[in-house]
């Protein structure tokens, strides 16, 4: 079939062509006029979303944008929401909606929920594309209802969106309290640690004391050093003393330099050896001067050692004296370094205690700062989500939208119609062209009669009759 044979076709059956879509206007309009009207009233709310909270300061990625808006369209159309519509019109309360909920539901469920089902049907919801405006819309048959509602969902709606805010602050400001005085509880139990170490053990500055004992033990050492020195000192004098007595007196030592005997009874030995000499190269061995003058020596040899033994002994007392006042020190040093030990010891005690208690604070510190916080978000009052324009009673109905219904109608009729021409055709095949009659014949075409000389033609009658 060619475009031709499809219009001749159109043009044979232009009544039912003409027809059927005028019809299923026709009905479309009277269906439309039928239905009863409805109204929609739609309220704009504008979300201000910035990304940064304005108590915590918490800054939220731009691209969770879209999500965000999908979760409001979401909350907006939410049973929660609805049942708050539901208690803030008080429709429960109304005497033809409890004989409706009577009839549909035999008294079966809650009528706040049947009432929220119902309105929810009749709500939608469109956010914006490319704004952050939401367009709240509800359909009725009176308009002022329309109007009341959508308003009451957007004012629902921004009530929610405070509560899912608040709540769950309310709920960790409360858990935050919960955790503040057992936290409190453990800093004060730290600090009361604190103080009584300290009371107990006088500590008032650990490290200034520590560096007074530290230096109290260096002077000892140095001390400690200095008599060691000094007995070891004495005690090399005492053998040098003891070795002299036997033979000779070293005149370097200083108890022999510093002695006024020893030095004057070395002098007079001298001078008696002296003598000594000269008699004996005068006199004999046995002469009475040669014995007196060695008597006069012995006796001065005698009182020299007995004076070099008394050196000997103050030596021994010294040294005594020495080693008890190096066993003195060396015993006040074991103590210091004992007493820096304790200091020591005390001092990572006190701070353990002292990191205990700091660590106590900063988490006391840190929870109550998130109390604080959280007590504020729990407070707040209000939203980022405001109304940009109230709904207001439509004046022209919504539904149905008879325009749009007959040219619906009309475009559906004229397809139909069309199907109906191609069934009827294909049912009740009519030749309506040479290439018709070639194709059925399945004969050559050679020419066409007009009406003129087909009725001069002897044939005439039989075409009539077949016509017919």
């Amino acid at each position: 079939m060619n475009l031709q044979q499809f219009l001749q076709i159109l043009r044979a059956r232009l009544r039912v062509l003409v027809v059927t879509p005028l019809a299923a206007a026709l009905m479309a309009l009277a269906v439309s006029l039928m239905l009863p009207k409805a109204y929609t009233a739609t309220t704009a709310l504008v979300v201000d979303y910035k990304g940064v909270d304005p108590i915590t300061g918490i800054a939220v990625p731009a691209q969770l944008m879209p999500g965000y808006m999908a979760t409001q369209v979401n909350i907006i159309g939410s049973h929660n929401v609805a049942l708050k519509v539901v208690d803030k019109l008080k429709l429960a309360d109304l005497p033809d909606m409890k004989e409706r909920f009577e009839q549909e539901t035999d008294g079966a469920g809650d009528i706040r929920d049947w009432l929220a089902g119902r309105l929810l049907k009749k709500l939608d919801v469109l956010p914006s594309r490319e704004s952050s405006v939401i367009n709240v819309s509800f359909s009725d048959s009176d308009p002022n209802f329309a109007a009341t509602v959508s308003n009451a969902f957007a004012e629902s709606y921004i009530a929610t969106n405070l509560e899912l805010r608040t709540e769950p602050a309310r709920q960790n400001a409360a858990w935050f309290e919960q955790q503040i005085r057992g936290l409190r509880e453990k800093l004060e139990n730290a600090q009361a640690n604190l103080s009584r170490y300290q009371q107990e053990k006088g500590i008032v500055s650990v490290e200034q004391h520590l560096d007074v004992e530290n230096s109290r033990l260096e002077d000892l050492s140095k001390q400690l050093v200095v008599a060691q020195a000094n007995t070891y000192d004495l005690m090399s004098r005492r053998s040098q003393l003891e070795t002299a007595g036997r033979s000779f007196l070293p005149e370097t030592l200083p108890e022999v330099l510093s002695n006024s005997v020893v030095q004057d009874l070395k002098t007079k030995l001298t001078l008696t050896e002296a003598k000594l000499a000269e008699i004996g190269q005068k006199y004999d061995t046995n002469h009475p001067l040669y014995q007196q003058a060695l008597a006069e020596a012995g006796s001065l040899k005698r009182k020299l050692a007995a004076e070099v033994k008394t050196i000997i002994q103050s030596l021994n007392t010294a040294v005594e004296i020495a080693r008890s006042r190096e066993n003195e020190l060396k015993t006040a040093v074991a103590e210091q370094k004992a007493k820096i030990l304790e200091l020591n010891k005390q001092r990572d005690e006190l701070s353990v205690l002292t990191g205990e208690v700091e660590h106590a604070r900063q988490a006391y510190t840190a929870a109550l700062a998130r109390f604080n916080q959280t007590r504020l978000e729990s407070e707040a009052s209000h939203t980022n989500v405001a109304i940009l324009n109230p709904a207001k009673p439509p004046l022209r109905p919504s539904k149905p939208r008879v325009v749009l219904n007959v040219a619906v109608a009309g475009f559906l009729g004229i397809v139909l119609a069309v199907s109906l021409v191609l069934a009827l055709e294909w049912f009740d095949r009519r030749v309506r062209s040479p290439e018709d009659l070639s194709v059925a014949l399945g004969l050559p075409f050679m020419g066409i009669l007009t009406d003129a000389e087909l009725r001069r033609s002897r044939w005439w009658p039989v075409f009539a009759r077949s016509s017919t």
